[in-house]
């Protein structure tokens, strides 16, 4: 049975790990048979994981979206509902930080920050919700991050942005609780993607890698349908890095 599963920013990092871990999927669970809607920034990035998704025997089509537009997030919906008729999971990935001592944030930081990772959260968890209550079915995660709950010094933007995204999960289970939908909490520590640019390789050694949040996302998925795994903390075994 085809599982139409929307990712955001799957060009890299963990959002490209996911895709492939679900594309892998495909060749060892009985009867899965996933439509990777791989949505990102930069159409180079998602023909590459497109191709790899594609080796693995899933589907894969690629969307370049900016989901700080909004019309950009109703095409994105809208044509993968013309294609495929449902939407079955959203993975909430895309983000971006800024991360700078608080006195050298500007309005441009600001704005950069919330319109990704709040109103295009939002939004295009809105209209995917719409389409899950509807149908009584589906599983939407967040990968939101350890800063949604605790704060960095030099990650003041960035963790305004993940603490609304945490609001916006707790209010959106309210909802999911009455119409059989699954919501799914990730909040990883530290994992070494390019968010974080240049790192020492002493920090590099204990951060851990997109797969390891890959992994146990679709092994959430892959839950019973009575079961809803709720949050998902994952972080390195030295424990939070303070940077």
């Amino acid at each position: 049975m085809k599982q139409i599963i929307i990712i955001t920013g799957a060009g890299k990092g963990i959002g490209k790990a996911i895709a492939l871990e679900f594309a892998r999927a495909a060749e060892k669970q009985t009867g899965f048979d996933p439509v990777l809607i791989l949505a990102s920034r930069t159409i180079s990035d998602l023909e590459s994981v497109a191709t790899e998704c594609r080796s693995f025997g899933a589907t894969a089509d690629i969307f370049q979206v900016d989901i700080a537009d909004t019309a950009q997030i109703e095409r994105l919906v809208s044509t993968t509902l013309e294609r495929y008729g449902t939407i079955d999971c959203l993975v909430n990935n895309a983000g971006v930080g800024r991360f700078k001592p608080l006195a050298e944030l500007t309005e441009e930081d600001f704005d950069y920050t919330m319109s990704i990772n709040l109103k295009g959260t939002f939004f295009l968890t809105q209209r995917v919700f719409a389409v899950m209550e509807e149908k009584r079915s589906g599983h939407i995660f967040f990968i939101t991050s350890i800063a949604a709950k605790m704060a960095f010094k030099s990650s003041s933007l960035y963790c305004m942005s993940k603490f609304g995204q945490n609001g916006l999960v707790e209010a959106i289970r309210l909802y999911a609780k009455t119409c059989n939908v699954r919501i799914t909490n990730v909040m990883p520590g530290a994992v070494y993607t390019p968010m974080w640019g240049e790192v020492p390789d002493a920090m590099k050694s204990v951060m851990m890698r997109p797969e390891d949040i890959a992994a146990p996302v679709v092994g959430a998925y892959f839950m019973p349908q009575r079961t809803s795994v709720e949050e998902l903390v994952i972080r390195p075994v030295c424990g939070d890095i303070n940077e």
